[in-house]
């Protein structure tokens, strides 16, 4: 039976210890307030402290990175949690996969690949690549073994809050006929990562007996939300709408709501296609993306049926 420590319990980490658990593994969840999740062990812990995350990793085969700080604290809260898991690694010589995202590559001027050039400016998108570059070092020194999982925009069952792009803030107006306000260009390619296939790669990355040392992308879908909301109305009956937030509106409310500002720092990757390729993920690790028409019905459905849980199995 495989061991892993799950560092993080919200949707990607939640999503990631059911699946785990589902086959078998034993899986220890690390959060600050002890998080439960069906088949995961809970433990209280600081990611940051690199005692706290070796004595929750002791035996473990992986530690899987799924904490997310706020965006506004990215620039205090990751660098700690990177030196934290490198040693811990190091330490109990556990495999470590990072959950990652798309910001370390900055505006990208075509289909980005798991080879493309990290080329950000932005500050959250230097954080990451800050952080994933010690990594790679450590790795390379053959201090650990590491990989990232890199994502798109999340989508799924409970996925909400003001960073996220296709969650509540998206479908509830078109479910209800209003108009649903975005970031940027609707009519746009963006890829949309569902979230159990986000935990499906990380397993299949901490699984590979192979090349360790790189980043892998999670099989997306590549679709313009106006295109959305053209299904959503067609499937579920609605007549939904969808418009961009002005620009100046967006700029004025960052200065007075600091994750808004946040936002807007990155609202390049929805001013331009922004889209993945993971056909390595694919071929090497034999992941490939839940259809496109099955994961929209589960995530919409979701939405329709408030009081039903927002699991993701």
């Amino acid at each position: 039976m495989a061991r892993h420590l799950i560092l993080g319990a919200g949707l990607v980490g939640g999503t990631l210890a059911r699946q785990l658990s589902a086959r078998g593994d034993q899986v220890t969840l690390g959060t600050r307030s002890g998080t439960t999740v069906p088949g995961a062990t809970p433990v209280k812990l600081d990611a940051s402290n690199p005692a706290d995350v070796t004595r929750a990793a002791r035996g473990a085969d992986t530690i899987f990175v799924c904490t997310n700080p706020p965006y506004t604290n990215w620039a205090a809260d990751w660098p700690p949690i990177f030196d934290a898991v490198i040693k811990s690694a190091r330490d109990s010589g556990a495999g470590l996969v990072l959950m990652g995202n798309l910001y370390a590559y900055g505006p990208p001027d075509g289909p980005m690949t798991e080879h493309s050039q990290l080329a950000t400016t932005e500050k959250k998108g230097l954080v990451r690549k800050a952080g994933w570059e010690k990594v790679l070092a450590a790795h390379e020194r053959g201090d650990i073994r590491a990989v990232e999982v890199r994502a798109s925009d999340y989508f799924g069952p409970g996925a909400a809050g003001m960073s996220t792009h296709l969650g509540g803030g998206f479908f509830q107006p078109l479910l209800a006929s209003k108009t649903a306000r975005v970031v940027g260009d609707p009519a746009l390619e963006h890829s949309w990562s569902f979230l159990p296939d986000i935990a499906a790669t990380l397993i299949a990355a901490a699984d590979h007996t192979g090349e360790w040392g790189r980043a892998w992308h999670v099989p997306s879908a590549s679709v313009p939300r106006s295109e959305i909301a053209r299904q959503v109305n067609e499937r579920w009956g609605v007549n939904g709408r969808v418009a961009p937030i002005p620009q100046w509106s967006l700029k004025a409310l960052g200065t007075v709501i600091p994750i808004m500002r946040e936002i807007s720092a990155s609202s390049y990757q929805f001013t331009m296609p922004f889209v993945i390729d993971s056909e390595e993920t694919r071929k090497m690790l034999g992941v490939k993306a839940t259809s496109w028409d099955q994961a929209l019905e589960v995530t919409v459905d979701s939405y329709r049926k408030p009081e039903t849980s927002h699991s993701v199995r």
